[in-house]
């Protein structure tokens, strides 16, 4: 049937994937090599080559020559899934007698016999819980633990010797112990954990203490807008939480549509301590599925397969109204902002491959950079650059296998920084590589520019080493999912040895940049001392000149006024009067401190002010020194200076004392 370039390559993905699915879960095969040789072989026919693939493999399980196997046996209906071819080289912690898988001799493969017995066979069905799956097993229960534990190698790819079996009514003590002996009922509940370190251990208790917790339930009822608060035990499943809300709402689980279960739910049968919700409460809301229109329409099956003969076809085949529409790529052409484009990227990856995926940072391709590689080393991580090809025949498969696998996100969501971009456009293209030689060089960006089209999807990991950001590594996608997560946990191996080694080289720089920053600032505290010092002697020789200059000034301030006051006085001074006797002029004689004498005439009837001023005009003021008499002694300077001389009783000659006070 014709159709666009896209619509082909979706269609040849379409069968190519079903081909491969189909081909591992019979015989545990995927290499895209085998695939294509037996569409090859059969012409391109779908179902004839699954046939040839599914033969194939029955005749490796049995162990038959090609000449025994009956030609009315070409597919079995039910054959459980083998894993990967790749798986065996990954499980280097078994040794090789427990790593080597062996055929377990059950009627539930073709070509193999039942064992004989006189006892009535009982079958026994398993239930095991694994990382939030639940994956059954029906066994005889003339059959071992060993036996078990190869079925569940088969479904789990987890090795014998890593698993660890919880729930025995009775503990099995060896691995060869007959499941007969265990007393086991018909059905079986057990979970199983990696026994890789004692984490696991830890996280079996911790389940433990989960299940017998009581968890509360908020609920909102979007249809009747009420909300309900319910209470669960931990070992009820999300079945029996959607049971009990079909009470009240009266909506089947079928249409009902939920909104606030964690992500990693994968199915109803998950119980609530093993869901990952809130504890002790949680909140959902709960909505009906709007019901489509009942509109039908016959697609004509005659133009899709030659080979069917109209008389074949009694019945139309209906189908709901599929409107074809044109693929959307996860980036549109010409993409200018990075940013915007990133966030393209990551809506329609989610709106394609489903919610399972990784968490894309959304930002620049620099901003990645920084974000990941140019932090300090313990906090440092992966860049781990998601290429995306719509024309790869891989991208379809890639993207819902492995990048949907729950381990091998958990090991990208703790050690990278996971950055995606669609170089389907030649224009994105060439803007991603643009930002690839700003940031990382031209040979970083050489190398990115010679990856093959046919290689992608692929994931380019970049690590920062010895202060350098470059390219360590590509994956590309023609690997399974456990080559995948081997290639991601070797390149944390060597990113965590690596970041151990810069982590002390930069511990290292920064206990000397310490000790440097301590000495720096033990140095500046003393030049502070020191300046402090300095200021303070400064401070206090201002302050001491200051003082000096202010009682300098005061002195020539009281000089002054001294000054003044003595040239007042001078001024009122009468003059000396000249000598003579019998007139009433007397002489008075001052004897000075240091012993020399001041003689001057007075009349008799001059007041004593007029003596005490001419001290002030000598230059001894009465605030100073005291004057007085012999006999009788007395102190003139506080007698009342109005008194004349007579009054004082002065001889014509007198002599007086000055003294200073």
């Amino acid at each position: 049937m014709a159709g666009t370039r896209d619509e082909i390559l979706a269609n040849f993905q379409v069968m190519m994937y079903a081909l491969m699915t189909l081909t591992v879960a019979c015989t545990g095969i995927d290499d895209v090599g085998d695939a294509i040789k037996y569409l090859e072989e059969s012409n391109w026919d779908l179902l004839k080559s699954i046939k040839a693939a599914v033969n194939q493999a029955m005749l490796r399980s049995t162990q038959q020559l090609s000449s025994e196997v009956s030609p009315d046996i070409e597919m079995i209906e039910e054959i459980e899934r083998m894993p990967q071819a790749h798986s065996l080289q990954s499980q280097t912690n078994c040794d090789s007698k427990s790593s080597s898988k062996v055929e377990i001799t059950e009627n539930s493969k073709p070509g193999t016999s039942k064992p004989k017995s006189s006892e009535r066979e009982r079958i026994l069905t398993f239930h095991i819980n694994y990382l939030s799956d639940e994956y059954k097993i029906n066994l005889s229960e003339f059959s071992s633990l060993k036996d078990l534990k190869q079925l569940i190698w088969v479904q789990t790819n987890l090795p014998p010797c890593q698993q660890r079996l919880y729930g025995w009514k009775k503990e099995p003590k060896s691995d060869y112990r007959s499941l007969q002996s265990l007393d086991l009922p018909k059905e079986n509940t057990l979970y199983l954990s990696s026994a890789v370190d004692d984490a696991d251990l830890t996280d079996i208790m911790s389940l433990s203490n989960r299940m017998t917790r009581t968890y509360t339930l908020n609920i909102k009822d979007e249809i009747k807008k009420e909300t309900y608060n319910l209470k669960f035990p931990g070992t009820n499943t999300i079945l029996d939480v959607k049971s009990g809300i079909y009470s009240l709402t009266t909506v089947p689980v079928r249409n009902q549509q939920w909104k606030g279960w964690p992500s990693s739910v994968k199915n109803d049968n998950v119980m609530l301590a093993q869901s990952g919700i809130s504890y002790p409460e949680h909140d959902l809301s709960v909505n009906e599925i709007p019901i489509k229109k009942d509109r039908k329409e016959v697609i004509d099956l005659v133009e899709s397969d030659s080979s069917i003969d109209e008389d074949d076809i009694e019945d139309d085949v209906f189908v709901d109204n599929v409107r074809s529409t044109k693929t959307q790529r996860l980036m549109p052409e010409y993409v200018t902002d990075e940013t915007i484009g990133t966030m393209h990227f990551a809506e329609e990856f989610e709106k394609r491959y489903g919610p399972a995926h990784p968490e894309f940072f959304t930002g620049t391709f620099k901003d990645a950079v920084k974000e990941s590689c140019l932090k300090p080393a313990k906090e440092r991580k992966l860049l781990a650059v998601y290429l995306h090809h719509d024309n790869s025949v891989l991208a379809n498969v890639f993207c819902t296998q492995l990048l949907s696998c729950e381990a091998v996100l958990q090991v990208l969501s703790a050690n990278f920084i996971v950055w995606g971009w669609d170089i389907t456009f030649e224009s994105n293209k060439q803007k991603f590589l643009s930002s690839v030689k700003q940031t990382l060089g031209s040979f970083a960006t050489l190398a990115m520019e010679n990856i093959d089209v046919d290689t992608l999807p692929a994931l380019v990991i970049i690590m920062r080493a010895r202060s350098i950001t470059e390219m360590f590594t590509v994956i590309h996608a023609n690997v399974g999912v456990n080559e995948l997560l081997t290639n991601l946990i070797h390149v944390v191996e060597v990113f965590q040895e690596q970041r151990r080694t810069d982590i002390g080289v930069e511990e290292e720089r920064q206990a000397r940049e310490r000790v440097k920053q301590e000495q720096d600032r033990a140095y500046q505290e003393s030049l502070a001392a020191d300046r402090a010092k300095e200021e303070a002697k400064q401070m206090q020789e201002e302050l001491e000149k200051q003082r000096k200059e202010q009682a300098e000034n005061e002195r020539l301030a009281e000089e002054a006024r001294k000054e003044a006051h003595r040239q007042a006085v001078e001024s009122s001074l009468p003059p000396e009067p000249q000598q003579s006797t019998g007139d009433g002029v007397l002489k008075v004689r001052v004897r000075l401190p240091a012993g020399k004498f001041l003689e001057r005439r007075f009349r008799s009837d001059t007041p004593l002010q007029t003596l005490l001023n001419f001290l002030i005009v000598e230059g001894y003021p009465t605030d100073e020194y005291k004057v007085l008499c012999n006999w009788p002694r007395r102190d003139l300077t506080s007698m009342d200076s109005k008194l004349t001389l007579m009054d004082l009783k002065f001889c014509p000659q007198e002599t007086v004392i000055l003294e200073e006070r």
